[in-house]
């Protein structure tokens, strides 16, 4: 599949052949994706929730009144989740909410997040991402002639500072160096923009892969 190249003001600059295996799978598995972003999420997730447990609760141990002959319940602890001031039963704890998921299946989850978006036409090729000057105003006019309001740009092997610079500011827009690369930030923007060099390096990296 070909597709052309753009600069950053909108002219051509040539064009590059995206891999089949890559960018061009017609069935696209919803399933393996959702799979895939539910998993990047679960390893973000700190597990640092806590709450006081029973043996943990600094109220008096002492028994709340005699264990017979008051026509009350049994009650041994005012730690207990029912009175005010007890434990909370049941509650969170330091965890790790990790899960695992085969290495084959993020690979191939990544194939068809970068195909659904050369399906949907939502892939742009930059020649390059870079600037002589760190100028944000300037980036989002060419942004804006583009008709980038909402994209991730794969920038290669390493983001230009400049480029860098002026995008940070620029609302709906990530920037990420090629080993950034990952579905869940495909999949939560419209637009996926990469540059030549890292059309090469995602090629090159599923077919070192699959030899």
């Amino acid at each position: 599949m070909k597709i052309d190249v753009i600069n950053l003001d909108g002219g051509k600059a040539g064009s590059v052949e995206l891999s089949d295996e890559v960018f061009g799978i017609e069935e696209i598995r919803p399933d393996i994706l959702q799979r895939c972003v539910v998993w990047q999420l679960a390893k973000r997730r700190a597990g640092t929730h806590k709450v006081q447990t029973r043996n943990e609760n600094s109220r008096t141990g002492k028994k709340m009144y005699k264990q017979k002959g008051t026509g009350g319940a049994r009650h041994g602890s005012r730690r207990a989740p029912q009175f005010v001031g007890g434990s909370r039963a049941f509650g969170p704890v330091v965890r790790s909410h990790e899960i695992d998921l085969p290495k084959k299946v993020r690979k191939l989850a990544l194939r068809h997040a970068l195909s659904s978006k050369a399906k949907a036409g939502s892939l742009v090729i930059l020649d390059q991402a870079a600037l002589e000057a760190p100028k944000t105003a300037a980036l989002r006019a060419q942004f804006e002639k583009l008709g980038l309001k909402n994209a991730l740009i794969i920038a290669g092997p390493a983001v230009d500072t400049n480029f860098g610079l002026a995008a940070r500011n620029i609302p709906h827009v990530d920037v990420l160096p090629d080993a950034g690369l990952n579905v869940y930030d495909v999949l939560r923007r419209d637009t996926l923009v990469l540059t030549r060099a890292a059309v090469e390096a995602i090629q090159a990296r599923f077919s070192e892969e699959a030899a």
